[in-house]
């Protein structure tokens, strides 16, 4: 299985090896410093810490962690040039597998051009990219989000992450892939199994979103365990456990 969103920084290894343990052999890391920051070598060291630091504990106890690094749209009050630069050379030495998350938030200008900044860069490079939307105001800022995209990056490299019921209608007839989080605030395991049963399984990714927010870092192997015991068919309970993200980001 995959766990395709998680923030490794803010988890113990004690739950890797229990992620392990469920059936999770792979999971993608992305950025957020949960911190108010305004200095871009803090956001620098913090991105390094996942490349260098959490993927080894979490390769010591059984999961494959693969690294999605960008700006937060929360971390957005730095000068974001060194992140850029960085950006270029990670993409350029296969060290990370999208630039993400990234989004929107609270619709600042800085948030703006960086969330646009950070698509150019996905474009140019051939990036896919991982897009944050919020718990507050999310189809307000998805609005925005789908209206930004399009000028700047081709639909099929980006996830839309954390949609709900609220907001899958707006992103199921678009070439976005869908990130499912099943945490407290975002979706049930009912949640997001009924979503799957009523649009299929072909567009959708799981995740845990498992971070200092409260979070169960088991979310994706039980939402799986409980799509098997409803009788739903492997090949397509196989399609959001794995060959989704497989496909996808090509690991």
């Amino acid at each position: 299985m995959i766990d395709t969103h998680i923030h490794a920084d803010a988890r113990s290894g004690e739950e890797f090896r229990d992620m392990y343990l469920a059936g999770i052999d792979t999971a993608i890391t992305c950025s957020f410093y949960p911190y108010k920051l305004d200095n871009d070598l803090i956001l620098l060291n913090h991105l390094n810490r996942l490349l260098e630091l959490d993927t080894k504990r979490a390769q010591d106890r059984g999961i494959d962690l693969k690294v999605a690094l960008g700006i937060h749209p929360t971390n957005t009050e730095i000068n974001p040039e060194l992140i850029y630069e960085n950006l270029y050379q990670w993409i350029e030495n296969r060290q990370i597998v999208a630039i993400g998350e990234i989004g929107l938030e609270d619709l600042t200008e800085n948030e703006f051009a960086i969330f646009k900044k950070q698509l150019d860069i996905a474009d140019e490079t051939n990036s896919k990219v991982i897009i944050h939307t919020p718990r507050k105001n999310k189809a307000e800022v998805l609005k925005e989000i789908l209206d930004i995209v399009p000028q700047h990056l081709n639909e099929n490299q980006a996830v839309i992450d954390h949609i709900n019921h609220d907001t899958i209608d707006e992103v199921i007839d678009k070439g976005y892939m869908i990130g499912l989080t099943v945490q407290p605030q975002k979706l049930t395991i009912e949640g997001a199994i009924s979503i799957l049963d009523k649009y299929g399984f072909d567009n959708f990714l799981l995740d845990s979103d498992m971070s200092n927010n409260p979070s169960d870092p088991l979310s994706v192997p039980k939402t799986i365990r409980e799509l098997k015991r409803l009788g739903y068919k492997d090949s397509q309970i196989e399609k959001v456990a794995r060959k989704n993200a497989q496909d996808f980001y090509k690991i």
